[in-house]
């Protein structure tokens, strides 16, 4: 469903985590509540490229795509039953950047992202998207706990 022309909106980030679905639902309950439109956004990164960095062009489209077609759909089936509008990005980049853009481009009343009680070792290493948003935005940020507590 396509994002209304000057509607407000509340820019949520969205990946393949518990606390990122938790963000995505939370985001649509705020959004009805609030009359605004939702912006969904998925930074591509690593975790949407093969783990072969050996293997062939084909092999890394193939596998980028199928990624991120399974990302889609799982935001279009948390949000089948959402009466309201909403749109979803994928782009290339830094997903705590991206979000903080997005988010001045769309004059975002909100950003929405999940957050990770617990840092793994890969996550320490990626460093938190949540903790860069909120230092970044000029906007309101919303934390969202990974309600699984992982």
């Amino acid at each position: 469903m396509s994002a209304s022309r000057g509607a407000s909106v509340l820019v949520v980030g969205f990946d393949d985590q518990a606390a990122s679905l938790a963000a995505l639902r939370t985001a649509a309950d705020l959004a009805l509540r609030l009359g605004a439109d939702l912006h969904v956004v998925h930074g591509i990164d690593a975790r949407d490229q093969p783990v072969d960095p050996d293997a062939d062009v084909d092999t890394w489209d193939n596998y980028r795509h199928k990624a991120l077609d399974h990302l889609r759909a799982q935001v279009e089936q948390a949000l089948a039953a959402h009466p309201g509008a909403w749109t979803y990005h994928a782009a290339d980049g830094n997903p705590g950047k991206l979000l903080v853009r997005i988010a001045d481009e769309q004059e975002a009343l909100m950003i929405v992202v999940g957050t990770h009680r617990h840092r793994s070792l890969a996550r320490m290493m990626r460093g938190s998207v949540s903790r860069g948003v909120a230092r970044a935005a000029h906007h309101p940020v919303l934390l969202v706990a990974d309600p699984t507590g992982r």
